[in-house]
């Protein structure tokens, strides 16, 4: 019983850790992001607004 508590507090502690490094790391600007949108599931996503614009223009002439 003793042991089930503090496996679940050494646990939380952990992720408690890794939640404010990834705050920390987003305020800085810093991202997860290795930056090869080709290979990412999300590419789609990884475009700002000036790229889909540009895209738009080129495909229209």
């Amino acid at each position: 019983m003793i042991a089930t508590i503090i496996i679940a507090l050494v646990l939380a502690v952990i992720v408690a850790f890794i939640i404010k490094r990834m705050i920390k790391d987003k305020l800085q600007g810093k991202s997860s992001c290795g930056g090869d949108c080709s290979s990412c599931g999300g590419a789609c996503h990884a475009f700002d607004t000036a790229d889909k614009i540009s895209k738009k223009k080129v495909d229209l002439n």
